[in-house]
């Protein structure tokens, strides 16, 4: 748990006032899972990866334990990367600092709470895909990076 202290230390003393926690959740044909948020919200329409805002008082696992079976149905069973973070402004303007994780999940089917929808993309796909934010598409590029190159570490 200290790596997660560490995130959510650094984060406040950068003026930090709100986290939030992203999944990237792959199948076992290694593709990405996207969510496409309600029309009605902020950002309505785009596709993100599934996680949310942490509680106050909640640590960042324990936020992306909970939004993840909170939003998907699926569970985590193991954080298997830190892919990253980015900041925005919320729509109430408050500073936000999304952390990303790789994690693998168990369960199922998926039971979406707060999306219209859901699809998987190759990670090919990923510069192709209009209808996702910068920092996600920063995020994937990230994590298709990592996974290139743990494959060329396997040959």
């Amino acid at each position: 748990m200290e790596f997660y202290q560490f995130l959510q230390k650094e984060a406040i003393e950068q003026g930090i006032e709100k986290f939030v926690v992203g999944a990237i959740i792959t199948n076992e044909k290694g593709q990405i899972f996207l969510a496409k948020r309600k029309q009605d919200d902020f950002m309505g329409g785009i596709y993100e990866i599934p996680g949310g805002k942490a509680n106050k008082g909640e640590n960042i696992y324990d936020t992306l334990v909970r939004e993840i079976k909170e939003e998907t149905n699926l569970t985590i069973k193991k954080v298997t990367s830190y892919i990253g973070q980015f900041d925005y402004l919320s729509s109430s303007c408050k500073k936000c600092r999304q952390f990303n994780f790789k994690v693998e999940v168990t369960g199922g089917p998926v039971l979406l709470t707060e999306h219209d929808t859901y699809k998987w993309i190759n990670l090919e796909e990923v510069n192709d895909e209009s209808n996702i934010s910068p920092e996600l598409r920063h995020a994937l590029l990230v994590y298709k990076f990592n996974q290139e190159q743990a494959n060329q570490r396997r040959k």
